[in-house]
């Protein structure tokens, strides 16, 4: 079977001195880099908001980053300004070997919506066009890697199980933001899928 390998999120806003830095972040870089050549099929995911994403705390007066908010499409966690389209928060990790992708999805784009997923974005319908392009390339096994493990690793892994793929999560090649415990109940999560946690 043929298996890809998906790069979530490796961005400079994601890694040490970024505006949503998760601890470690950077230290995933090499390894990643040096799973490249195993891959026929190689996806990178980047998180592309407009400045005045609806997830962003600053749009909400009175409310501060990591609150929750109710939104149309459910729970919402408000986030520090990040991943604008265009800057270097958007960037990917400067060291991150990119020109190996076959594929860049850019999600988080809806100014209205959140996209953890590379695969919806947050109301679970609306796709992003990765499960019609990994179709076409015969891929029915996934290998994820990325930021963060408990957010968007997570809810693309739960996603593609969904979708009918094999998936592992190689959490060596992963880093959590661990907001109130996030990350072990994404872990269980993604086991309750069927998922396999390679590292666990």
């Amino acid at each position: 079977m043929t298996e890809a390998l998906i790069v979530i999120d490796v961005q400079n806003d994601f890694c040490p001195g970024g505006a949503l830095a998760v601890p470690g972040g950077d230290e995933i870089v090499p390894a990643i880099n040096a799973m490249l050549p195993d891959f026929p099929v190689r996806v990178f995911t980047q998180d592309w908001h407009p400045a005045d994403h609806g997830s962003f705390a600053s749009r909400h007066p009175g409310k501060k980053s990591f609150e929750v908010i109710d939104m149309p499409y459910g729970a919402q966690v408000l986030w520090p300004d990040h991943c604008v389209q265009g800057s270097r928060g958007a960037e990917f990790h400067s060291h991150l070997l990119t020109d190996p992708a076959d594929l860049i999805i850019r999600k988080g784009f809806r100014r209205e919506i959140d996209s953890y997923s590379a695969f919806f974005e947050n109301d679970h319908e609306t796709p992003t066009g990765l499960d019609g392009y990994l179709r076409t390339r015969g891929v029915e096994r996934l290998r994820m890697v990325g930021l963060a493990t408990d957010f968007c690793v997570h809810y693309s892994a739960v996603d593609a199980a969904r979708l009918g793929y094999a998936v592992t999560v190689d959490l060596a090649c992963c880093r959590a933001i661990d907001l109130d415990g996030s990350r072990e109940a994404a872990l269980e999560a993604m086991l309750d899928a069927g998922i396999v946690l390679d590292g666990r």
